[in-house]
This record gives structure tokens, C-alpha cells and sequence, in this order.
């Protein structure tokens, strides 16, 4: 589904009723404060998964679905999610909640959370795993037109409820790379691992920063009517991007981003697409929702008038596809000074990136590329 329009909301304005609006944790302000915060401990506590190569994360996806829950939930449950202060940016998307085939959903919480939230419904009987994954794929892929057709082979947990966020993203860069400057290049994935994939090449003026203590680049390319970048961080040389990511907080993208000056910088991006899905339930619990995905603890009888039901699943999946369209290049500057000497952001070893809304420096999407698609390109002597 394309990105047709970036729309400011408070997502979590909706909370629970007045007896049971509480101080929020520690843990639950980092969670429900703006999606900076939301979209850096979501990263890190994915980004410790064993055996994972790429990272896509819409953190005000995320935040939707924490205020759906808030609809839902009473007591802790909801005061872990809910901060009515919480701004966050997001676009039209597909979310839909699935009950086990015995709950019947409140009238009251469907009409609120597809208002504000813009959730569909449906019962699923998850005790026969085969039919569940392929009603859910089958739903993802209808969504996305075809961009994600499988989000999970598997469902854990028949008597929980399960949140599935299916959405496609497409950037349309602020000036388009040019059909011609495209060609076949080799991606290192690892030293010994490579992959052919296209790659795309333009000269522009762009805000970009040299970090040379820590030895990476950040480069900031705007999107269409610059309301919002794509800001990649890559680091000088094929490494394992656990350095940066450690280096990775909210403070000190700020510090790079007062940093950034606009020159002339000559960038090679792959030309790729990459499907990305991931599990939230258990990295919610991490990052502070405990209640609401603890059966013995949750109480989401708002949704059902079952104290019972609790989150069994967060399927959280994207599609993201870099091409070369955008807006028409401005001619004019070609052959100029500015374009002397550019600087060389050269995209061919794994990185981190994020797509930023520059009127509310709101995340709308946070991950890393590490194996994009290609077909491994044979080792020479």
C-alpha cells in the first residue's frame, strides 16, 4: 500500500477512565514518550535476536497498536501504554486484531479502536495453526497488494489474541536518481559473503557528516515535499554493526544531525526491496508491557468482557522499496562549484537507517540492512 500522506496525531489520547489513569513506569514513558525514544529501545531490543539479519520497525505503528491496547485494557494494563502527551506521526496502513474463535468483541471497543485507530477484527481459531497462518498471510498479502505475501509461518498461544500491522513503504526521494545510472554491483554481506544487487548512483547537494571519531558517514536524503528523510548511518568499512549500534540513542542522532552540512555528495544506494517481519510479543514484555501479554496477569476485558484474553502475537511487518523515483533533478546546478568534489557515500556494506519526519523529528521507520536480495556473486582469486 503506498505512502500517500503523513498525517500528525495524537495516538495515544484515548486512555482508560479516570480511576485507572496511573503514573506511568519508567519503562512505559520511554515507551509512550515520542517515537524516538519508542523507535530506539524497540531497535535494540530486536536487534539482539540471534541470527537476524535485517531490522524494519515503524515505531508510530507500534504506538498505534499500544494505544489500541490501552482501548482495551483496565488498570496497569492500560496505564502501561497510555500517555495522552504522546505525539507521533503515521500514514494509512492495515491493522487488524484477531480474537480466539470463543471471545466476542465489545461493540464499544470495536467502534473506538477502528475510529482512532483504524483496526479491523476478526475471529480466528488459532488452535489449527495451518488454516491461522495462511488466513493471516492471506490477509497481509491482500493488504499490501501482493508486498508481503507471508508474515509468520507459525502462531503461538490458541487462547490469546493476536495484533497483526502489515504496510508497505515507498520512498519518493525529492530529486530521482536517473534511469541510466543503474547498474549490477556487488553488496558485502560479510567478508566472505557477497551479492549482486543494482545499484543506483547520484551526484547532489545533500546534508551529509563526516564522524571521523567513530568512523562512519550520515547522510540525510529527503523525501518528497522534504517532510520528511531518509537518514542513513553506515560506517566507513565492512564491519558487524554492533559498534554503531551501540552508539546508536536518541542524543546522539541530535548531536549528528546539528552536525550535518549541505555538500555535494556522490551516493551509490542499493535498488532493492526488502520484506521484514517480526514478533513484538515478547520484546514488548521486555521494554515494559508486561501485564498485557502475561495471561496470568492481563486484563483486557474491554475488548471482550473476558478478564482473561491477553496478547499472544504482535506480527509487526513491512515492506520498504528503494527506486529510483522522486521528484524531477534540478539541471541547473550541474557543472557548478557546488557539485566539486563530492563527498562518497558509497552504500555497498551493511548500514543503519531511518525514516524521519522533519516537522516533528518523529521515526516513522527504524532498521538496518544487512543481506538485501541478490544471488551470491562467486569468489575470485
Amino acid at each position: 500500500m503506498w505512502v500517500t500522506n503523513v498525517v500528525v496525531l495524537c495516538l495515544l489520547a484515548v486512555a482508560a477512565s479516570g480511576e485507572d489513569k496511573k503514573k506511568l513506569s519508567s519503562h512505559a514513558t520511554t515507551m509512550a514518550d515520542k517515537s524516538a525514544n519508542l523507535a530506539f529501545s524497540l531497535y535494540h531490543t530486536v536487534a539482539k535476536e540471534k541470527g537476524l539479519d535485517n531490522i524494519l520497525i515503524s515505531p508510530v505503528v507500534v504506538a498505534s497498536s499500544l494505544g489500541m491496547v490501552a482501548l482495551g485494557g483496565k488498570a496497569s494494563t492500560a496505564s502501561q501504554v497510555s500517555d495522552p502527551k504522546t505525539r507521533n506521526v503515521t500514514w494509512k496502513i492495515s491493522n487488524r486484531l484477531y480474537g480466539p474463535s470463543s471471545v466476542t468483541f465489545a461493540d464499544n471497543f470495536v467502534k473506538s479502536s477502528k475510529k482512532h485507530y483504524n483496526y479491523d477484527h476478526s475471529k480466528i481459531n488459532l488452535r489449527d495453526k495451518r488454516s491461522a497462518v495462511n488466513s493471516i498471510n492471506e490477509w497481509a498479502a491482500k493488504s499490501t497488494d501482493g508486498k508481503l505475501p507471508e508474515i509468520t509461518k507459525d502462531v503461538q498461544n490458541a487462547d490469546g489474541a493476536t495484533i497483526a500491522n502489515a504496510m508497505f513503504f515507498k520512498p519518493h526521494w525529492d530529486e530521482k536518481f536517473h534511469e541510466k545510472m543503474v547498474d549490477n554491483r556487488g553488496f558485502l554481506v560479510t567478508r566472505s559473503f557477497t551479492v549482486s544487487v543494482p545499484m543506483m548512483h547520484r551526484t547532489g547537494l545533500y546534508k551529509f557528516h563526516d564522524d571521523t571519531e567513530n568512523r562512519l558517514f550520515v547522510l540525510d536524503m529527503p523525501l518528497g515535499q522534504k517532510q520528511s528523510s531518509l537518514v542513513f548511518i553506515m560506517p566507513y568499512h565492512l564491519e558487524p554493526l554492533d559498534r554503531l549500534e551501540k552508539l546508536l540513542t536518541r542524543k546522539q542522532l541530535e548531536t549528528w544531525m546539528g552536525k550535518m552540512e549541505e555538500r555535494a555528495v556522490a551516493i551509490s544506494l542499493p535498488k532493492v526491496s526488502m520484506e521484514v517481519s517480526h514478533n513484538l510479543q515478547k520484546t514488548l514484555g521486555e521494554l515494559g508491557l508486561t501485564d498485557a501479554v502475561d495471561k496470568t496477569k492481563a486484563d483486557l476485558s474491554n475488548i471482550s468482557g473476558k478478564k482473561d484474553l491477553y496478547l499472544s502475537n504482535v506480527f509487526h511487518a513491512s515492506s520498504m522499496e528503494w527506486d529510483i523515483e522522486g521528484n524531477p533533478f534540478d539541471t541547473s546546478i550541474f557543472g557548478s562549484e557546488k557539485l566539486r568534489n563530492p563527498k562518497l557515500f558509497y552504500a555497498d556494506h551493511p548500514f543503519i537507517f531511518l525514516v524521519k519526519d522533519n516537522k516533528t523529528n518523529s521515526i516513522l521507520f527504524i532498521g538496518r540492512m544487512v543481506r538485501p536480495k541478490g544471488d551470491k556473486m562467486r569468489d575470485e582469486l
